[in-house]
């Protein structure tokens, strides 16, 4: 009776586990960045919000993301730059524009797919250090929430609202 409980028991965690396993690893490929004028470099009051949504395929070639923003006008462009929230860092990746006119938008502001071909190589440096040479690269930037997104705009051309990958 014993050996039957343990036997239970044990196949039981197997089969938790197993059921988990899944999750756990979609929750390690999808990555958020909660974007706002509070998180720019220097700091400002915009009343702009955001959040960048980013997900890793799983064969691990490419990320597919969505841009969602609030409470701005004159978007230009919007990108993923390699940097710690204390550095204006490079960018490596466009999400968005750049649009001369800039336009607004209270909802879905770009969605698209980035793979090796659209990550815009960078040399080591103070704000980006160890470079991003490559999609891995970049990757493993927003993985150790050393890569941020940000959005430019006609009133703030350097970024508007700013947030780290995590």
């Amino acid at each position: 009776m014993t050996r039957r409980v343990i036997l239970l028991a044990s196949v039981l965690v197997v089969l938790i586990a197993a059921v988990q396993l899944p999750a756990a690893e979609a929750a390690k490929r999808t990555f958020v960045a909660h974007l706002g004028g509070s998180s720019e470099n220097p700091p400002n009051d915009s009343l702009g919000q955001g959040q960048a949504i980013l997900h890793l395929s799983k064969d691990g070639d490419s990320l597919d993301y969505r841009l969602i923003v609030a409470n701005i006008d004159g978007v230009t462009q919007a990108h993923i730059h390699c940097g710690g929230p204390d550095d204006n860092g490079p960018v490596v990746a466009f999400l968005f524009g750049p649009v001369t006119e800039g336009v607004t938008v209270n909802g879905t502001l770009a969605t698209g797919t980035i793979t090796n071909a659209d990550v815009i190589p960078r040399p080591d440096s103070a704000a980006c250090p160890g470079g991003v040479a490559n999609f891995d690269e970049m990757v493993e930037k927003i993985i150790e929430g050393e890569a941020y997104v940000n959005v430019h705009t006609l009133a703030l051309p350097a970024g508007e609202i700013r947030g780290q990958t995590h």
